[in-house]
């Protein structure tokens, strides 16, 4: 067994403040499958290697529990599908499973397509538009029909004006580093996200007093909880938590899918060829053939391929050991904070040839995922991954084809969109201007 000895510090001191810089990261980590780093003042192995992040996410996840770092923007919940235990996470993930397997998820298309065409049909032609806080609405009021249909007449715009403000503050979080809040109590969250956190919550009380007083009219994720009980016929969530499992599965389902719409709204704005192949690709809204997904052999499946390469959401992630364990010619010890980053892997030349560029076409000869190939993970790999991937897909097409129905959207002129590594990967700043096609 090999032993690390080089230390590389991804964190350095600007103005007081410690900044994570991805030119740095890709500069220090790319080509080396291990290296040990420190991340705000703690010791972490960091892999870059797919074999490597296969063995931790797959083979071996047992062994690994939710590591120290990266975690400042994503303490949500500690109930439900993100509980450690194994037992437990198979149980949420099989009572969610119904309303997110594919053949579930072709049913939300007319309402996904309805709160699109509502929400861009607002927009203005020629006036600057906020398109990730767009996203974020669009998106958020996505997850609330889908997954938490309202037992009220109609559904709350309130509380989808909320979710939203909610997830932007959520997005936009630092997950190390001194600019990041520190770490809270479960429950005890600080600033702005705590307000926004607790103005969701109170308008999800209603939805479940609400469903509580008529059994009748539950349906969607949130009543399974509801009616999720122990053998003793008692309710296995309290109320609280609840609320705070509803909420964690709205940020997930809504901030990841924010960031990656964001994105290729603006490549298009960037590549008017790929703009156009994409137009002329994209089903028309309402035909039959769109009613059935994205086809795999089709442009639109490549472009967004694409777009999750270059920017995967959840762009780091940190596991942590449960034990003394091998990891390929390395021995690690309990307690070891492991690192692995889908943007650095998403970006290896080795694997990608011109791995920078975008380019749809790469995808007609590379498919992801045969055997044990690891080099392409923005959903995550193993017994913890995405659980809504299908509803990823399905929401970014409806979304892409909605907007590009009725829009072309631009940047304003002489501004430079910079990517912001955060809870999301996501644009720091994204003002575009819709022109009516």
């Amino acid at each position: 067994m090999s032993t690390l000895k080089s230390h590389l510090d991804l964190t350095t001191g600007l103005s007081g403040k410690a900044e994570f810089h991805f030119n740095r990261m890709e500069e220090i980590l790319q080509g080396r499958p291990v290296g040990q780093v420190t991340v705000d003042g703690i010791d972490a192995v960091f892999i870059n290697d797919p074999t490597l992040i296969r063995a931790i996410q797959v083979k071996d996840s047992r062994k690994y529990v939710r590591g120290d770092l990266f975690q400042k923007g994503r303490n949500i919940s500690r109930a439900g599908l993100l509980l450690e235990d194994e037992a437990s996470h198979r149980h949420y993930r099989r009572l969610s499973n119904p309303f997110l397997r594919v053949a579930k998820v072709d049913e939300y298309v007319p309402t996904m397509r309805r709160i699109v065409s509502d929400a861009v049909a607002s927009w203005h032609a020629g006036d600057l538009v906020d398109i990730q806080n767009e996203m974020c609405w669009i998106s958020g009021a996505i997850a609330l029909a889908a997954l938490f249909p309202s037992p009220f007449p109609e559904p709350s715009r309130d509380l989808s004006d909320r979710l939203a403000a909610l997830i932007l503050e959520t997005i936009r979080k630092p997950l190390y580093g001194k600019v990041a809040t520190p770490a809270q109590p479960y429950g005890l969250p600080s600033g702005q996200p705590a307000q926004a956190r607790e103005e969701v919550r109170k308008l999800l009380f209603s939805y479940v007093d609400e469903q509580l007083r008529r059994p009748d009219s539950a349906a969607g994720y949130l009543s399974a909880l509801l009616l999720d009980t122990d053998e003793t016929g008692e309710r296995v969530l309290t109320v609280d938590q609840i609320c705070d499992e509803a909420i964690m599965m709205l940020i997930a389902a809504t901030a990841t899918m924010a960031s990656v719409m964001s994105w290729a709204l603006y490549v298009l704005s960037e590549e008017p060829l790929i703009e156009e192949k994409l137009f002329e690709d994209m089903p028309k809204a309402g035909n039959e053939g769109a009613a059935h997904g994205i086809e795999r052999s089709s442009y639109t499946f490549r472009f967004l391929m694409e777009i999750l390469r270059l920017y995967p959401p959840v762009w780091i992630a940190c596991r942590k050991t449960r034990s003394s364990i091998s990891l390929g010619d390395h021995l690690l010890p309990e307690g070891v904070n492991v690192i692995f980053s889908s943007y650095l892997l998403h970006r290896n030349s080795d694997r990608y040839p011109d791995a920078h560029r975008f380019d749809p076409d790469r995808w007609l000869s590379f498919r992801p995922g045969a055997g044990d190939d690891t080099s392409y993970i923005p959903f995550g790999i193993g017994p913890k991954a995405c659980i809504g991937e299908a509803f990823a897909w399905r929401e970014l097409e409806v979304i892409l084809g909605t907007v590009m129905q009725r829009w072309r959207l631009g940047t304003k002129p002489g501004s430079s969109v910079q990517a912001a590594a955060e809870t999301t990967l996501h644009p720091h700043e994204l003002l575009m201007i819709p022109q009516p096609r």
